[in-house]
């Protein structure tokens, strides 16, 4: 069963239908589409962090459309003999993988910076407590989660060993090394290969790796799901305007998704 803490002192925080309280009185509410924001104004980086609205709303888009549901079953697979009872999903965004790895476990959380990923993904799926919350200041717990999911999202190690229990397990994905090469090639003058195993360097002496597996597909996209493509990725604002403008215009454009996917189990 999850244990959730105050983000503010750290004190037993107690789910109630309305509102969630701690015994020093901090009180954050449940809002109306069932989320709870647990991330204080102290905790911010910026005054909305995390993922703009327009690349979360890119992003449902593509993903409802099926373009990566060949690594949402992956990961399925991957984790489908583990028997978790608690998931917590890091940077969860919108809910789409969190949806899909809530049923491997009795009970799940989604957790993003972004309150507007928060809040559409607690307005489509029930079931899971959806919170507004840092990686950097998990609100649960010592030994509170058996498996951690994290896809594409930035891990914080002390936090990650602090809320797992004894032998508990970490989902690492990250993209590949060719990950959306075409696709850079006609954004940037110059492509580097993604690095995923420069991820793993800061799991060592605290986890082993159980498995690692490689997954490509193609994308065959028109339109709609090239433009969403781009606008959920930092290379929207990285590329220049002209190489993007150029590729936006493409009526089809084909490239390959690649992820690498890493089970790791704490020491």
């Amino acid at each position: 069963m999850f244990r959730f803490i105050c983000p503010l002192c750290g004190q037993t925080l107690e789910p109630h239908p309305k509102v969630w309280l701690c015994a020093q009185g901090h009180s954050f509410d449940v809002a109306r589409e069932g989320y709870v924001n647990l991330l204080p104004v102290q905790h911010k980086s910026s005054r909305e962090p995390g993922d703009s609205t327009d690349m979360v709303l890119a992003r449902r888009e593509f993903l409802q459309a099926g373009h990566y549901q060949p690594l949402r079953d992956a990961c399925l697979a991957l984790l489908a003999s583990l028997q978790a009872q608690t998931l917590l999903d890091i940077g969860c965004g919108e809910g789409y993988y969190t949806s899909a790895l809530a049923a491997l476990a009795s009970e799940a959380v989604g957790l993003d910076i972004a309150k507007s990923a928060i809040r559409l993904a607690a307005r489509r799926f029930c079931g899971i407590s959806w919170l507004v919350g840092s990686a950097a200041h998990l609100p649960l717990a010592d030994a509170s989660v058996d498996l951690v999911c994290s896809l594409f999202s930035q891990l914080q190690m002390a936090e990650l060993q602090r809320v797992l229990q004894p032998s508990g397990h970490v989902l690492l994905v990250t993209p590949a090394p060719d990950h959306l090469w075409s696709l850079r090639e006609a954004l940037f003058d110059e492509v580097r290969a993604h690095e995923p195993e420069k991820f793993l360097a800061g799991f060592e002496g605290a986890f082993e790796l159980v498995v690692q597996q490689e997954l490509g597909f193609v994308l065959d996209l028109t339109g709609p799901g090239l433009r969403q493509l781009l606008m959920m990725t930092p290379y929207a604002w990285k590329a220049r305007l002209e190489k993007r403008a150029a590729l936006e215009a493409r009526v089809a454009f084909a490239t390959e998704a690649a992820f690498s996917m890493m089970l790791l189990r704490k020491l």
